[in-house]
């Protein structure tokens, strides 16, 4: 009996451990019933919030997936603009799981990675086919703004067909075998949405951003060689007008040199001429009072300017020009 009730007892902890369990915060389970999703009278499926639960065991199992927002990075990858110009575009998406039961079945079991490549590849030509309807002075202006949001709505509501000026068939083929599947796996039973869109699998985008714009290496080097040649353009040219500014102020000072000299001797001639009248004027003064004294300098100057070289004189002595230097008659003895 007791050996009864032990078993009882293990036997009722399985089957609520099997029965019980805890969605974490940030997630959302489903339930699945011999591997399909479960779903209410009203054919909506069942998604449990986070908390702890009860489902019925061996029977039924769940599938937790992530609710929260999750970022996609994008390699960057070049795109044509308008211009047929090419940019190499850095971006990446912010996108969430809107309807579980749809993103279960179109990623095949809530694959995380299948999902990224399907919306991956239909960003990618959707933002292939924005870029190439504008040009460069758009894309890196306010017009980022607009084409993200676009591009955004674009993926959410997902293309008109041929009333679509931008077509993707490539990921639009993708998504729409997806969208085929979960058609199919529901027998129809679900409401109709867009093939083309994200929707079809159950993903939302909340945000697409750029986040960097570059002009592939090759076009950078060039506009850069290019840019390098107008700078030394335009150095040769301030260079040459500085050549030329340094030549007219030093003509200028040249002159200013040139001119001042002469100044200074035109007035350094008229200061020697006035000094030589006021000598000559003065020995005429002189010469006025003394005759004898005054040919008395002047032989003595005369005597040191011809005494005081090397020079050979020869010369009479009774030439008048050693009178000064003979003794007088008067007082010779």
């Amino acid at each position: 009996m007791r050996k009864s009730l032990i078993g009882i007892i293990i036997v009722v902890l399985v089957v609520m451990y099997t029965s019980l369990f805890t969605v974490k915060e940030g997630e959302r389970g489903i339930v699945l019933r011999f591997g399909k999703v479960l779903r209410d009278n009203d054919n909506k499926p069942e998604v449990f919030e986070p908390g702890l639960h009860f489902k019925l065991p061996f029977i039924t199992t769940v599938k937790t997936l992530d609710a929260r927002i999750q970022t996609m990075d994008n390699q960057a990858d070049r795109f044509v603009t308008k211009e047929k110009k090419d940019l190499i575009v850095d971006s990446y998406i912010k996108w969430r799981i809107s309807d579980f039961s749809r993103y279960y079945l179109a990623t095949g079991g809530g694959d995380v990675s299948q999902a990224e490549v399907l919306l991956k590849r239909k960003f990618s030509d959707r933002l292939r086919s924005e870029i190439g309807r504008l040009d460069v002075k758009d894309i890196v202006t306010d017009s980022r703004g607009r084409l993200t949001l676009e591009v955004r709505d674009a993926l959410n509501s997902g293309s008109a067909g041929s009333d679509d000026e931008v077509a993707t068939p490539a990921a639009d083929d993708a998504i729409a075998t997806a969208a085929a599947r979960v058609e199919q796996e529901t027998n129809g039973k679900v409401a109709a949405v867009n093939p083309n869109s994200m929707a079809a699998l159950g993903i939302e985008v909340v945000d697409v951003r750029i986040k960097q714009i570059n002009l592939p290496a090759e076009v950078s080097e060039a506009i850069y060689n290019r840019m390098r040649a107008e700078r030394e353009a335009v150095a040769r040219r301030h260079r040459s007008q500085g050549q030329e500014e340094a030549e007219k102020l030093r003509a200028a000072a040249d002159y200013e040199v040139t001119r001042t000299l002469a100044e200074a001797q035109r007035q350094a001639l008229i200061e020697r001429g006035e000094g030589d009248a006021q000598a000559a004027k003065l020995f005429a003064d002189a010469f006025g009072k003394d005759p004898d004294f005054f040919a008395f300098i002047r032989s003595l100057k005369a005597y040191q300017s011809s005494f005081g070289g090397n020079d050979v004189m020869v010369m009479s002595p009774d030439s008048d020009f050693f009178r000064y230097m003979k003794t007088p008659t008067g007082n010779s003895r």
